[in-house]
Parts: structure tokens; sequence; C-alpha cells
């Protein structure tokens, strides 16, 4: 199915995944005419369902030169794994940087009329701020006009309260647009014309009893694909036997890091950056987290840390789950919690995960969507998404703010014209 219809608009678009944020501009009548990712399975998916003008392959070796020149909005969900949390210096040398400065470059190089950057929210809190401070600045040094918001999907309509910030930025000197809210509490009492929250009863309430299978079947009517979900719900898990603090552990490894002179970059290199070190010595907007035994001890071995937290840290037990804990979808009434790319969520049924399917609806992609690839990374792509939903909305505003710019254009040049002609006469 190759749904790219051709546009008025034309969109480039760096890490563009399974396409959720493409296919939200492409429902407003954008035509993307080329797209990068260097995940295998989600360019085939995206190849089979939005077009075959994505490219698989690094971006750090695609020339710009062979990228396409005629393009207007520049797309491109940014990963920001290289801003190390201790490092409070921009170095856009760090190789880790390398996809934000390949951002940087072809908005540079190509000048698109807009561009539009989605995150996670994580991002607004990195070195206190600092980190997103420095993008927005990087992006206005470039000629831009620049703002960014925070936007919860679920205020426009999506069955989901998945947070991120979003970037737009514009070089015709307009103001950058973000959608208004659409959708709220019932009892809101700011805004009666908001519409109810979509609740995630009402998207997947009809799979809840079919039994997941790996083939396309009828289902009153409707064609079902992807109904395809783990199966490993467990009641027990391994947990900590002592109560603890993240952010006094938080506090802890930072002054123990500092005494022993190892930086944030240096412990993240010696465990192989797969550990995300950095979170380890952080507590702000409670993103921290506390190392697993096995990096306890190893962290213990190369900054020489007491034995204060080794126990509450360290020391486990066999503990009975609590629904409401592994569960995200735990009210059939209200939008579920963000969709993730690593753990499928449990179903309220509790003998198994959300499908495919089911998290592909709740990500607002169409029922006829299909994903290819292993169970796990049809789960890492949906989860890795943009809501569909969302980005029309995004791509809606900007193109009023186009078509507002190009009629604007259009009577400067008419009336030039119509001025010259006059000259003319008068003159003759």
């Amino acid at each position: 199915m190759e749904i790219n219809k051709k546009g008025k608009y034309k969109i480039a678009s760096l890490f563009s995944g399974c396409g959720g944020l493409d296919l939200g501009f492409i429902k407003s009548g954008f035509e993307v005419i080329w797209a990068n990712d260097f995940f295998k399975e989600a360019v085939e998916t995206y190849k089979n369902n939005i077009g075959d003008h994505i490219v698989y392959g690094d971006i750090t070796k695609i020339p710009s030169n062979e990228i396409p020149d005629n393009f207007d909005i520049l797309l491109g969900g940014f990963p920001c794994q290289g801003f190390s949390v201790a490092n409070i210096k921009r170095s856009m040398e760090d190789e880790r940087n390398f996809l934000y400065k390949e951002l940087l470059r072809l908005i540079k190089d190509k000048q698109p009329k807009f561009f539009v950057g989605e995150n996670v929210k994580g991002l607004l809190s990195m070195q206190q701020g600092k980190v997103i401070e420095m993008i927005i600045k990087d992006f206005r040094d470039l000629g831009y006009e620049v703002e960014y918001k925070l936007l919860k999907a679920s205020d426009y309509g999506v069955p989901q309260n998945r947070e991120r910030v979003v970037i737009i930025g514009n070089r015709l000197g307009l103001k950058n647009p973000f959608p208004k809210k659409t959708h709220g509490l019932v009892n809101n009492l700011f805004d009666k014309n908001l519409k109810p929250y979509v609740p995630v009863k009402d998207v997947v309430g009809h799979l809840s009893k079919v039994r997941p299978r790996d083939i396309p079947f009828d289902l009153n009517g409707e064609k079902i694909y992807n109904h395809i979900a783990r199966t490993n719900v467990a009641d027990k898990f391994w947990g900590r036997k002592h109560k603890v603090n993240q952010h006094d552990i938080c506090d802890y490894l930072r002054f123990w890091r500092d005494k022993s002179g190892w930086s944030t970059k240096k412990v993240d290199e010696h465990f192989g950056y797969a550990h995300t070190a950095g979170h380890w010595f952080r507590k702000d907007n409670n993103s921290g987290s506390i190392p697993n035994p096995s990096d306890w001890w190893e962290l213990k071995k190369i900054l020489g840390f007491d034995d204060t937290y080794d126990k509450a840290v360290t020391e486990l037990e066999l503990k009975e789950i609590k629904f409401e804990q592994s569960l995200r979808i735990n009210n059939w009434e209200l939008p579920s919690d963000t969709i993730t790319a690593t753990g499928p969520e449990i179903h309220p049924n509790r003998e198994r995960r959300m499908s495919v399917r089911e998290c592909a609806i709740i990500q607002t992609f169409p029922d006829d969507f299909i994903f290819y690839g292993s169970l796990g990374n049809m789960y890492k792509q949906i989860g890795n998404a943009v809501p569909v939903l969302l980005a029309e909305k995004i791509a809606e505003v900007i193109k009023i703010e186009l078509d507002k710019y190009e009629q604007s254009n259009i009577r400067t040049k008419r009336a030039t014209k119509e001025n010259r002609n006059i000259r003319a006469e008068i003159f003759e």
C-alpha cells in the first residue's frame, strides 16, 4: 500500500522510523520526497506502507548533494544521547552528537522554509535546561525563528498521554504555529469547548477478547493485521528488599564520582554506553536511575565509594507484581500512558501483553498500516513513532501559515506589477 500522494509542499525527513511523523504530514496534504533511517525493519515498514522514497543508510555517509534540494520542510526526531548530562560545555565534535550535527547540516545546506524536530520530554531537563537552550541557539544561529513546546498527545485526540517536545523553526519571519488543544477532561472549567479525552476502550476494546495471531483475519467485516502479542505475563519479579530513595542514591554517586576524578563520560565509556550511566548521577525531574547490582559493584570498584548503600541497592527478593505497577493501560475510560519501545504494556485482561495492532491503534496508525520485522522490532517501531494524529495536527497549522505566506507573496507581486504598469503609462 503506497499512500504518499503528491502535495503542494515538499518534505524531506530524517530519522523517519516507520513513518508516524511523515504520515501525519502526508494526511495534511504534504508530499514526502526523501526520507532516511538506519533501522532496517522500520525502513521496510515505511517502504511497504508509505513509499520507496526512503533511503536505508547512515545519514553521516550521505552527502548533501545526494539529497533533493526542492523541499519546503525538514522533519526529524533527532536523538539526544550524545549530550552528556555531566558535560555543560558544548561539544559538537563529540561523535555521539553526529546525528544532531547532520540535522543542522541539512538545514544549513538546503534552507527549508520550515523544520520540525521532535524529542522526549526529558530533553527539557537535561543539564538543568542547558541542552535545550543550546539546541535552540544552534537553530537560531542558522537564521531561523525557533520556538518549542511540550505537547501532550491526548490533548489532540490521541488515546494516549504521550508527552513530547516539539521544536518548530522557519526562515520566513513568521510566527511558529502550534496546534490548539482540542480535547480535555469533561469537567474542564476553563475551556468548555474541548472534546472529552479519547479513552482506550473506544479504540481497542473490540480486540480485547480476540486471541492474538500472526496472520491477518476478519473481525466483524474488518481486516485485522498484526494482532500479535507477547504472552509472558508474570506474577512475580525480583525487586529490592529494602526501600531506596532514588534522589539520595544519585546524590551519593555524584559525590563519589567527583571525589574519584571520573567524569560521567569516562564512566559511560567504561560501561560501553549501553547503560546510560549519566542517569545514575542525576535526579532532576525524577529521571535518574539506580544501578542494578552488577553495575553497582563495578561502580564501587572504579569510584571507591563506601558501604553505605550496598545492601539497599543489591539485596533482592521475589515480590508479587501489583497489577497497576506493570500496567499502563489500567483504565479503559482514560487515555493510556506512553506506549514504549521496549516493553509492551500488559493488557487489562492480564492474560497477555498489548498486541502490535493495539499499540499501533493507540499511536493512531491506520488499521491497514502493516508492520514488518520481528515481534520485538515491531513493538520498537511503534513505540519510537510520533502519533500520526498529533503529527497531522502540527502539519495542519504549518500548512495554514505557508498558504498565508504564499498568498501574501502573490498579492505583493501583483501589486508590484500593477505599479510598474501605472508608472509606464504615466511616462508614455
